[in-house]
């Protein structure tokens, strides 16, 4: 009798363990009621001649087994069947091939059966679990959520949700100048939900350009309105971003609308992101002006695009180059992200002194040949279009290192020194003839009043 009221105190036991993982009752009693089927199928090779009751009100079980009458010399499987002479004990009316349904008292079974229900409902639970957490965050991918940092580690963070779930931060996922301590909340936006071996692991992001679009959407009622939608966007965490944003509203200027009055709205977000810069532009479908606003503060003075390729020449007067390229190059690499676009600056020269071009392949013999091959993979295969290419996009395109590109930019400069001719300076050649007309003419020409003097007298 026991060992009954053991087995029936299951049913409490894992209904407190159910209050503490979230689990609803019904869901409850569908587990408990596999586990029992699962241990009788173990124990007698199937279930499928029981049926397992539960009441969740009262928290009680039934276990009744379905056999078929036999005679007693028929008997061969006593789960399934059961001889005449036991079926007649229980009442005298049965006969073969009719159908006793007796209940079965579960703690007959051993106290390994039932330690064995208990670990067979402890797992179901717990993949039960791991399933309600998998599909609660998958669900909320690309979402922000607060959390509580728990651990920190050297290659991650750990953070707990409002119900103990475990999340992890990346370290490369976070801002660089991001600095948590145990206890604090961390904001972070959902990247993924991995489930491997149905082990759920949530992986949250401070770095993905989703994390910004949410957080202006949070200070920026017009674009959770729908009047402003956000187009594009191009993130280096912690260091700048650019925005592209649209209105559908001609009333409403949705770049004003961003920043806010005094820059009111965007500067919450400066702070979330630890101070990184952002840049917001008007979107429009025609991308030679697209890329133009994406590429300021500088001033463009001319664009060639190849759509095909998605890659864009752009023009700049000297003093506009390092505007566009930016500190660090970080203006025009993140304009080449927002506009999807290959952006290559170049100088824009005057007609006057342009020299005639010299191929690349020219100079074999005082640059090495990976150099010249790694400056025409990014499309330079001419002397002048190395030096015409800002310095610091040779740095980065060419993976060259930056003493390489000064000594390369150094031979090539000292070659076109040396090849123009004085003549070919327009104030060099002033210089010229006035030093021609003091040697070579020593005398000057007689003036017109000297002429008729000389013919009168003649």
């Amino acid at each position: 009798m026991a060992k009954k009221k053991e087995t029936i105190s299951l049913v409490d036991t894992f209904s407190e363990f159910k209050e503490l993982k979230n689990i609803d009752r019904t869901t409850m009693v569908s587990v408990l009621e596999e586990s029992f089927r699962s241990v009788i199928t173990k124990m007698f090779g199937t279930d499928e001649n029981y049926d397992v009751i539960v009441n969740p009100d009262k928290g009680d079980f039934e276990i009744w087994r379905n056999r078929e009458v036999v005679a007693d010399t028929d008997l061969v499987n006593p789960n399934l069947q059961i001889a005449l002479s036991e079926a007649q004990k229980i009442d005298a009316s049965y006969e073969e091939g009719e159908e006793v349904t007796d209940e079965v008292n579960f703690a007959k079974f051993g106290r390994r059966a039932i330690l064995n229900l208990r670990q067979t409902l402890a797992s179901k639970i717990l993949e039960l679990e791991k399933d309600s957490i998998y599909n609660k965050y998958i669900d909320k991918v690309g979402s922000i959520i607060n959390a509580e940092v728990y651990q920190i580690w050297k290659k991650e963070m750990l953070l707990l949700d409002d119900e103990g779930n475990e999340l992890l931060l990346p370290k490369a996922e976070q801002i660089p100048g991001d600095l948590y301590r145990k206890g604090e909340t961390a904001r972070a936006v959902v990247a993924r939900v991995d489930n491997k071996n149905n082990n759920p692991k949530i992986i949250l992001s401070r770095t993905s350009p989703v994390f910004l679009q949410r957080l202006f959407e949070m200070e920026v009622p017009e674009i959770n309105d729908g009047l402003i939608t956000i187009k594009r966007i191009a993130r280096i965490p912690g260091e700048r971003a650019k925005i592209a944003v649209e209105s559908y509203d001609d009333r409403v200027d949705p770049v004003g609308a961003c920043v806010g009055v005094k820059g009111s709205r965007i500067h919450g977000i400066v702070r979330e992101l630890r101070n990184e810069n952002i840049d917001v532009i008007n979107y429009t479908p025609n991308i030679q002006l697209f890329i133009q606003r994406a590429i300021s503060p500088a001033k463009v003075s001319s664009i060639r695009l190849n759509e095909e390729e998605h890659k864009a020449e752009v023009y700049l007067k000297p003093e506009e180059v390092s505007l566009a390229i930016g500190k660090g190059g970080l203006n025009i690499k993140l304009a080449s992200m927002l506009t999807e676009y290959t952006i290559d600056v170049f100088r824009e020269l005057d007609d006057a002194v342009v020299d005639e071009d010299i191929y690349l392949d020219e100079f074999d013999d005082e640059i090495d040949g990976w150099v010249i091959d790694a400056i025409k993979a990014i499309g330079i295969d001419t002397a002048k279009g190395v030096l015409n290419a800002p310095r610091e996009m040779l740095v980065e395109k060419t993976d060259l290192e930056e003493e390489t590109v000064d000594e390369v930019l150094r031979i090539l400069k000292a070659e076109f020194d040396e090849g123009v001719e004085p003549a070919n300076d327009p104030v060099d050649i002033e210089e010229e003839r006035e030093e021609v007309e003091e040697t070579d003419l020593p005398a000057p020409a007689p003036t017109e009043n000297e002429s008729d003097n000389e013919n009168k007298n003649e």
